[in-house]
């Protein structure tokens, strides 16, 4: 008999893998088209994707929100989701599938930091102590762009910074709605709440691309992009998640930068020197310490008004 847990295993490990291939893709198809015009035609494919999703889960009965969430699920997933995905953009657009990977993976971290702002946790040493540590991998990490002056990369590096802020914001206000909810919901209603923003936005971009001149792998790779590495492997991480433990399962994600390195050098003629690979393993051991370091005390109640 198969042992039970090899299925979960392998679907975690089938979405880092998938997830770490997506960076030098996206990268790919960002110099065949461009960031913006990328966007929009991922978001002229999000709400098939996310009506689906819904209807998988839901059939014709899709849950109703209460009238006081309506409002906080449109401002958290703008933000979370909307802007969180252009500023990804940005920052890919403006350095590399390697630097994306590792610097997004930076989420816990600032997701710590968010819940110690707003008074719901305090930090443990061994919490503080990878904070530190992450801050001072992605000094050395970006200290070669820092050094040579070189603007663009080094805004680049800031704007995926930002971006994993933004998605670790959105990480810790949203769980109200989705401890309520459920994922599914939240993720498909978000999805659906940013189509038309998201498309006004790159309206411009879409506009201006030649339909007819783009190759057939670029119609492929947007369409796994959405479908496969947005809202497949989403709900493929989360069954993992459910059915190994989250503690057994988060760790994997620190594969994501391997794959998506290994991958760049390979395909994209990435290359990268000694300190960027010492400031990436920082980084990332500094990511693990905050995020598996014991708490210091239990979360406090957030006040109901």
């Amino acid at each position: 008999m198969k042992d039970p847990a090899t299925a979960p295993l392998l679907a975690a490990l089938a979405v880092v893998l998938t997830w770490g291939l997506n960076f030098p893709l996206q990268k790919a198809l960002f110099v065949e088209v461009g960031p913006l015009a990328f966007l929009g035609l991922r978001y002229l494919l999000v709400p098939f994707c996310a009506v689906a999703l819904l209807c998988w889960r839901f059939g014709s009965r899709w849950p109703r929100l209460d009238r006081g969430e309506v409002w906080p699920l449109i401002r958290l997933t703008l933000i979370g989701q909307g802007l969180h995905l252009l500023l990804s953009a940005y920052g890919v657009d403006g350095s590399t599938a390697f630097s994306a990977s590792v610097l997004l993976a930076c989420g816990p971290v600032f997701t710590l930091l968010i819940l110690r702002l707003s008074g719901v946790e305090r930090l443990s040493n061994g919490q503080v102590a990878g904070v530190a540590t992450a801050a001072t991998g992605a000094l050395l990490f970006t200290s070669d762009k820092l050094l040579a002056a070189d603007w663009h990369a080094g805004l680049g590096d800031l704007t995926l910074l930002a971006a994993a802020a933004l998605f670790s914001y959105y990480t810790v206000a949203a769980k109200p709605l989705i401890q309520h909810h459920g994922g599914v919901t939240v993720l498909g209603y978000g999805s659906l709440v940013c189509t038309l923003p998201m498309l006004l936005w790159c309206a411009p971009a879409l506009a201006a691309l030649d339909w007819r001149a783009q190759p057939g792998w670029v119609w492929a790779g947007t369409a796994w992009q959405v479908a496969g590495g947005g809202f497949i492997g989403w709900l493929a991480w989360g069954w993992a998640n459910e059915a190994r433990g989250v503690a057994r399962t988060a760790p994997l994600i620190y594969l994501m930068p391997l794959v998506a390195g290994t991958a760049a050098w390979l395909w994209g003629g990435e290359q990268f020197s000694a300190h960027k690979l010492l400031g990436a393993g920082v980084i990332l051991a500094g990511v693990a310490l905050a995020q598996f370091s014991p708490g210091n005390s239990a979360p406090r109640p957030v006040s109901r008004r």
